[in-house]
């Protein structure tokens, strides 16, 4: 019976958690939404994958909730709520409203709110998000296209959000160690604090934190704060010490590279794939507005390149092209020609052979899994920090990696197929 139970507000948010969780030496299983029927017996983790970050915040909660309920009836005694490391999110929500639900179904008082995964780079320091050396209003952050993040004191982001009092952990007693950051949370539930937002600079403090909070009902953050899961759930007795987590079975097939994000990671990527030699289709929004069959075309032009090695295909471009496309079609509405068109594209190429497909985007690695019909992940090797292997459990095998946006080095299109069992 899995221990702990996780709420994902995206695809690829939901893969970097379980992922983290693998590394930590918990056997992880992802599912893409409440499953019917059982899972595998030999899992200490479950990682519930909505797409609830962008739509409204009713919608948000109501689908939290569902999976709550649902994680509940598994057995899971302890629960997450994970969102992205830079905190996504607008004034309305839907972080704010999600945990307020969440805190209350599960009856519990207090929680706390850290985005930090300091290998990525996220840091938070006094409360203030840091995007490697800047704060997250002045990093790439500041000009996205459906989640522009221009304030970088997460107190005053999720006070926003929620009628719940928010507070701030702050380094001093984090530096101090489990026992101090017990004693700091308990004094800010005596002030009446029910949300602590707690600043994290490095992997120590996570470790900490681990230890510190494993014993909650509820915790919310990024993935960082699992990194010390694991080991507290060990010391106590509540999983297994010694399985190899990351397992996974061999990998086959052809190899093909989908990419919808636009964030700054990815452009690099695409770029370094491009010159690498890797064979680039370009997806063009106003095509698709137009009517075009892109992914026809798209089709048409990889399925003779498959049989040579990995093909990409893309619709990442520059800020200033986004923008001026969604000018002319709208944000929604060339956001939803993009995603649905690159699921067409994979499905397309599964049935073509391949068996390996990397994705990039959160929101198209939502597009591209519902089109492809999986519903369940088992957890494999980290390629890069956030972002692991994984392997289909029902229907068609595939390997898959999905990639959030904003992780992996310039090369991660081109070698991450060397960590493939």
């Amino acid at each position: 019976m899995a221990l702990l139970g996780c709420i994902a507000d995206d695809f690829t948010g939901a893969t970097d958690l379980a992922g983290m969780l693998v590394g930590a030496g918990l056997r992880t299983v992802q599912t893409i939404g409440p499953l019917e029927g059982p899972l595998p017996a030999d899992i200490d983790a479950v990682v519930v994958a909505l797409k609830s970050r962008t739509i409204p915040a009713e919608e948000a909660v109501a689908q939290s909730r569902g999976a709550l309920a649902w994680l509940r009836g598994l057995g899971c005694r302890r629960f997450y709520f994970k969102y992205c490391s830079t905190f996504d999110s607008t004034d309305r929500g839907n972080i704010g409203p999600v945990a307020d639900a969440l805190l209350s179904d599960l009856g519990s008082p207090f929680t706390i709110a850290c985005p930090a995964f300091p290998e990525n780079g996220r840091t938070v320091f006094r409360g203030h998000l840091f995007v490697g050396d800047v704060l997250l209003s002045e990093s790439g952050m500041r000009s996205h296209p459906l989640t522009p993040m221009t304030d970088a004191n997460l107190v005053r982001v999720l006070q926003r959000q929620t009628r719940r009092k928010v507070g701030l952990l702050a380094q001093p007693a984090v530096a101090g160690g489990a026992a101090r950051i017990r004693e700091r949370a308990a004094a800010l539930q005596a002030e009446g604090v029910e949300i602590a937002i707690v600043d994290a600079i490095g992997d120590a403090d996570l470790l900490a934190m681990g230890e510190a909070f494993a014993d909650l009902p509820l915790l919310t953050g990024g993935s960082g704060v699992a990194l010390g899961l694991g080991p507290a759930y060990r010391a106590r007795g509540l999983v297994p010490a010694g399985e190899a987590a990351s397992r996974l079975p061999a990998a086959s097939g052809r190899r093909a590279i989908v990419s919808g994000s636009c964030s700054v990671a990815t452009r690099g990527q695409v770029a370094a794939a491009l010159a690498a030699g890797v064979p680039g289709f370009a997806v063009d929004p106003l095509r698709l507005a137009a009517g075009e069959e892109v992914a026809a075309e798209a089709l048409r032009w990889a399925r003779p390149l498959l049989e040579r090695g990995p093909v990409l295909v893309y619709a990442t471009a520059e800020p200033e092209a986004v923008q001026a496309v969604q000018g002319k079609l709208g944000r929604e509405r060339s956001g939803a020609l993009v995603e649905e068109a690159l699921a067409a594209v994979a499905r397309g190429l599964v049935e073509a052979g391949v068996g390996r497909l990397i994705v990039a985007g959160g929101e198209t690695s939502g597009a591209v899994v519902n089109a492809l019909g999986v519903r369940a992940l088992r957890i494999g090797p980290q390629i890069a920090p956030g972002v692991p292997w994984t392997a289909t459990l029902l229907g068609r095998p595939l390997s898959l990696a999905l990639k959030s946006g904003n992780f992996g080095g310039p090369a991660f299109f081109v070698d991450s197929w060397e960590k493939l069992p």
